[in-house]
């Protein structure tokens, strides 16, 4: 790299000049980018919980989710930009490839009087097409491609919201199977960042902020028991950092978590504290 690039130190004062003058960093990608017009990006699912930093950086720079799509193959586009991110929905593209979608819920119901004494909790519900999806269900995607993938499960949870002209509008709502289990709980990676941020408000009294965090389940403890990892922006008090892991395991607020913790079928959550960089390391690491 140093054969491409020189130093620059006119620019790196510059930017150390911008940088100091800034309060909290508040408005630093307009500072350093004074042209920029929008910020372009994958903001849904694991990634919404750093939309607020990045709306700190942004200031009132527009920020766009990118359209849906995964390595297998692109599934929607985002039709309404000017949305906040949260709110985005996609219109699929039917002609990318053909769209399959099992329903998340079930009407029990039906399925008894269809099937007499047969277990609903065994059957594998039917895939709907594209045409046969309903507004305000969830569904995991199925993909049959161009590539070679034939009912290919993205392990995406949607929900469908509505319909563009004739084709389906979709919101991505999470992974299927990224969450935590122990017993008959099913915490989500939406639950996550929700427990995140109630405990995270405890030390924003404190002027410190989490920076990154993630998560495990320890199963070599009888009970096993939910593992928080947190990289702070400072030091916290033991005192505080107590508080903290109840309001985390107060936060949990899956049915089969509360009543697993009632009957202590899962034990007390545990939240440990990484040193500073760590989260970065890792990613260079990976």
């Amino acid at each position: 790299m140093a054969k491409l690039l020189k130093p620059n130190p006119e620019l790196a004062d510059m930017i150390e000049k911008k940088c100091s003058g800034l309060n909290n960093w508040y408005g630093l990608i307009p500072e350093l980018f004074p042209n920029v017009k929008y910020i372009y990006g994958i903001m849904t699912g694991c990634m919404e919980p750093y939309l607020k930093k990045l709306r700190h950086y942004a200031a009132d720079v527009p920020l766009i989710s990118a359209d849906y799509g995964s390595s297998e193959g692109w599934i929607g586009a985002n039709i309404n930009p000017s949305l906040p991110p949260e709110s985005a929905t996609y219109a699929v593209l039917p002609n990318i490839g053909y769209f399959e979608f099992i329903p998340l819920k079930e009407n029990v119901e039906e399925h008894m009087q269809e099937n007499g004494n047969v277990s609903f909790l065994s059957m594998e519900p039917k895939p709907v097409d594209l045409t046969e999806v309903r507004v305000g269900e969830e569904y995991e995607v199925i993909i049959t491609n161009f590539g070679g993938l034939y009912r290919y499960k993205l392990g995406d949870v949607v929900k469908v919201m509505g319909f563009h002209n004739s084709t389906t509008e979709l919101k991505f709502v999470c992974r299927r199977n990224v969450m935590l289990a122990i017993n008959i709980d099913k915490s989500t990676e939406q639950d996550l960042p929700f427990a995140v941020e109630e405990a995270a408000k405890l030390i924003s009294k404190k002027k410190l902020e989490v920076i990154d965090f993630s998560s495990n389940v320890d199963v070599s403890t009888d009970p096993g028991h939910y593992v928080i990892f947190w990289e702070i922006s400072g030091e916290v008090s033991d005192e505080v950092l107590t508080e903290c892991c109840n309001c985390l395991d107060r936060s949990f607020v899956d049915g089969g978590y509360v009543s697993s913790r009632k009957v202590d079928a899962i034990g007390p959550l545990e939240l440990r504290v990484v040193r500073r960089g760590t989260f970065q390391r890792f990613l260079i690491i990976t």
